[in-house]
Formats: C-alpha cells, structure tokens, sequence
C-alpha cells in the first residue's frame, strides 16, 4: 500500500486543482486510486469523489485518533489502490495547539509529500522556499513538487533551474489558467453538486495534468504505507439501528467515515431529500440532519410539508433526532437569511438563528457530553459557520465544549427529549487525555 501528500505552502496555492486534475489523469490511465482529504473539510471530498469516481475520506491528524487514521487509510487502499490524499492550509499548519497538521498525517501513515507552489509572483527564491520546507522535520518527507501558476517557457525553466541546484525533483508545471478556477461562497468552494460545469472543468485539469506532469516519476515516489497494529478499533457509536439521513444540497456535510463507521457496527442507512420535499422513512428509529447550507435554502426547507410533517411524526414516536450545524439549524424554529427575512423552521428545539447577522465560528472542540441521553463518550469535533444564535429557549444543553487549546467555551447545543442537536461536526471518540 502506498500514499501521496499533496501539500502547499499556504492556502490558496492551488492544491485542489491539482488534486483533481491529478486524480482524473491517474484514472484515465487505469490506475486505481483511493482519494482521500487531511482535516475535516467535507466540500472537498465530493470533489475528488467526482474526479476518481471513488468515494473519498477524511484522515484527520488532530480529531482522529492515530489508531483510526490508520484503519480507515488501510480500509480505503483495499486491493493495493494508490492513496492520494489533499492537504489542508500549508504542509505544517495545524489547529490552534499547533498540533495536527498535514504533515503530522504524513509521518504517522509514511505519505511522501508533494509540495505544490504557487510560482506566480517567484522565480529562483522558489529554491529556498522548498529547501525549508524540505528540511523543516526529520519525518515529513518531501518527494517533489509541483510548479503551479507559471507564466511562461522561460519563467518555467528558471524555476525548474533553481530547484535542480538543491536537488529537488519538479513532478510537473501548470500554466496560469482563469478556467482552472473554482468558484467559492462562505464557507469554501461552491459544492460540486451545484457546479454546472464540474466535468468539463476536471477533464481541463487532468488535460492539463497529463501534458504537464511525470505522471510515472510521482507515482513512483509514494511512500509505503506504516499502518500501526490495531485495525479494528472502535468508532462513535450509531445513533440508531435504522438510521435516516437527510442529503442533498442543503445537508451534504456528511462525514464518508461517519456513515461507513455506522454500517461497520451494524446500523442500516437510508437517505431522504428535505429539498425534495421528502420525509424521513417511517420504520427508521434515528434520524440524522447533517451540516450544509440550509441558510440558502431556507425558504424551499421552510415550505417543504412532507417533510416538516414527516419529522414531526418521527419525534412524536420518540424517534432520536440529531441535527449538527446546519441540520442543527434546520431543527430550530426559525432562520433569518442574508437578507434578513425570517423563515420558519421544525421548530422541535428552540432556537432561532440567522445568517444576516454574520459572524465566523472556526475550530476543533473537545466536547464532553453532559449526559449519556445521546453520547456517553469525550469526543472531537470541529466548528464551522457564519449564521449566529438569535434567541434560545428552555432545553437541555447538549455538550461542555472545549477549543484546541483547553479553553472552556462553556455548555453548547441544545436537547428537548429525543431532539437534538449543536452547531458542532462530530469526528470521533477520544481518550479521557
């Protein structure tokens, strides 16, 4: 088994073109490829899904612990498919404690990196940027890199000059390209979902990948898989034996490791559209609503009758429902969009909440339940969103929440009975540490 890190400085070098493009080159060369993301970006993920036409994992090197990276990374390169996985933020860059970052993946697993620069504005300085990050840790190694954004014959071959002088093999060059651009809203990309013109642009990238690229030279340099000894550990339990989930536009910040973590321990799956106007199917005994965008969709949510009546029906029968972030949102009485109008909601937990009143929450959380009544174990989490609470009746609170450094943010999330939920994207289990 063997993996690649294609990792970049900084955000915004270009690493999710790359990816893509890279993953659909592979793929039309008959290789088989397992795409997988670092960090617990769930946007991205759909987007490699679409490129490999594989499903694609998170491996999280601060919320998982190394036990379960391991797992789902031997799990997911069955029958010897080549891991490719997309950083997040730049190679070193990690949450607030400094810890799991990128590179911390890579030396847990054995991934070989491949640097992707953003060259638009260098040329010969590009040599010290990947000698330092080339020698920056003893257990990251740096195979190559990739030389994004150049302008020119001549600006490439001095750059492709600066790095031979430090020994650094260049895998390939992408030219500046405005169609090689993605389009974003608040919270990352656009969803591939919603990109009208999602394959045309992956097949410009992989067009772009096979012409550019060594594709031979970087598939050689993946490093052999380190997996450590355990690979069945346990995961966060199933909130049911028949587990409804909600999916399509508004909710698809839904965690592959997540449901396939639920199937493993026996639970079934099915999926339902709110968009669609569909209910929950009426034999599930859990119901889950997960994060997505329902700020943009909230007057269609807010009509949708089939499915106000079908969730209320599933909590009259005491059916668990759980919402996160924006299913969190969903279960709430109301949301206020961006133009300040109000659309009513299920109104199963009282909580308003709106997205004209702006303000970003971003961060991994320690969460500790405040009872067993869902969770009855510590668990991580991350925190992602621009809509803010309004108002908040009586419930129960859901969660004591802690930030990456120790730093109490006091009790979060709200339960009424078997209705629940938080603005908190559940990861995994973690130690009493």
């Amino acid at each position: 088994m063997k993996g690649l890190l294609i990792a970049a400085s900084s955000s915004g070098a270009g690493k999710t073109t790359v990816t893509l493009g890279l993953l659909r080159a592979l793929r039309n060369r008959g290789l088989a490829i397992a795409p997988g993301k670092a960090g617990p970006d769930y946007i991205d993920p759909a987007f490699h899904a679409a490129a490999s036409g594989e499903s694609c994992i998170n491996l999280d090197p601060w919320a998982m612990r190394p036990e379960l990276l391991s797992a789902n990374a031997v799990s997911h390169c069955a029958g010897g498919r080549l891991l490719v996985v997309e950083a997040m933020m730049g190679l070193f860059d990690g949450a607030a404690d400094g810890s799991g970052a990128p590179a911390d993946l890579a030396a847990l697993l054995g991934l070989s990196v491949v640097l992707v620069v953003d060259c638009a504005k260098t040329s010969h300085s590009v040599a010290a940027l990947v000698k330092g990050f080339a020698g920056f840790r003893a257990d990251t190694h740096v195979a190559g890199v990739i030389l994004n954004r150049v302008g020119s014959d001549r600006h490439e071959t001095m750059l492709r000059d600066a790095l031979e002088r430090i020994g650094m093999p260049v895998f390939g060059a992408l030219r500046s390209d405005p169609a090689l651009h993605l389009p974003e809203r608040h919270l990352g990309l656009v969803q591939a979902g919603e990109h009208a013109e999602l394959e045309a642009f992956i097949e410009r990238a992989a067009a772009a990948v096979a012409a550019g690229f060594d594709l031979d030279a970087l598939v050689s340099a993946a490093g052999d898989l380190r997996p450590v000894s355990k690979y069945r550990v346990a995961v966060l339990p199933p909130i049911g034996r028949r587990i409804a989930v909600a999916h399509d536009v508004a909710f698809a910040f839904c965690y592959e490791h997540l449901l396939s973590g639920w199937r493993g321990e026996g639970a079934e799956i099915t999926f339902f559209s709110p968009l669609a106007d569909e209910a929950p199917v009426p034999d599930a005994d859990a119901v889950y609503l997960p994060g997505g965008y329902p700020e943009l969709h909230a007057g269609r949510l807010s009509s949708s009758g089939n499915f106000r009546a079908g969730m209320h029906s599933a909590a009259a029968r005491g059916v668990r429902i759980y919402g996160e972030c924006g299913g969190y949102m969903t279960l709430g009485e109301a949301i206020i969009d961006g133009e300040g109008d109000s659309h009513p909601m299920l109104g199963l937990l009282p909580v308003v909440t709106s997205y004209a009143a702006r303000k970003r929450h971003l961060g991994y959380r320690r969460l500790r339940p405040v009872d067993d009544s869902f969770f009855s174990m510590p668990l991580t989490a991350h925190e992602f969103h621009y809509a803010s609470i309004v108002s908040e009746g009586k419930a129960d609170r859901m969660f004591r929440a802690e930030d990456a450094l120790g730093l109490s943010l006091g009790e979060v999330g709200l339960r009424r009975g078997t209705v629940a939920g938080s603005y908190m994207h559940l990861i995994d289990v973690r130690g009493e540490g």
